[in-house]
C-alpha cells in the first residue's frame, strides 16, 4: 500500500471518491495533523447562494479521515466515523477554504479528530468541527 502520510497519493486515492467531485486537495499529512483546501465552485453552495454546510463538513470530514488513515496503529485495517459534530460560525461565496485538522486521541479503538475550517483570504473561522472514529480490525 502506498504511503498515506503523503499528501499527494492521498489525493490520488480520492480523486474519483466524493473529495475529489468536491475539489478537496490535501497540502499536508503530518504526524497527527492534516492542512486540506477547497476551492468554492457553484456545486459547493447552498440554494441561498452561500457555501452549503455539507462542503465544510466534507472539508473538514475528509482532512480527520485522511489524518486516521495515516496515522492507524499496528494491526488496523482501516476506520469507520462514528460520530461529528461541527458548529458554523460564518460562510463564504467564493475563493478558498482552508482546513487545519490535528488527532486528540490516537488509541487502539478509536481516535479523535479537531478540525478548524476558515476563509482563505481574511482567515475568517467559518467552523469548527470534531470526529470520532472507531478503529476497524479484520
Amino acid at each position: 500500500m502506498k504511503n498515506l502520510r503523503n499528501a499527494q497519493d492521498l489525493n490520488e486515492i480520492c480523486e474519483e471518491l466524493l473529495p475529489g467531485h468536491l475539489g478537496i486537495e490535501m497540502l499536508n499529512i503530518g504526524d497527527k495533523n492534516v492542512t486540506a483546501q477547497m476551492a468554492v465552485q457553484k456545486h459547493h453552495m447552498a440554494p441561498n447562494g452561500y457555501l452549503h454546510a455539507a462542503s465544510i463538513i466534507a472539508l473538514a470530514d475528509t482532512s480527520c479521515g485522511n489524518g486516521t488513515m495515516a496515522n492507524l496503529p499496528e494491526g488496523a485495517s482501516g476506520f469507520t466515523t462514528i460520530e461529528l459534530k461541527s458548529n458554523h460560525l460564518g460562510t463564504v461565496k467564493q475563493g478558498i477554504v482552508n482546513c487545519t485538522a490535528k488527532a486528540i486521541h490516537t488509541g487502539r479503538t478509536t481516535q479523535v479528530w479537531d478540525a478548524e475550517v476558515f476563509c482563505g483570504e481574511s482567515g475568517k473561522m467559518l467552523a469548527q468541527f470534531r470526529c470520532t472514529q472507531m478503529i476497524l480490525y479484520k
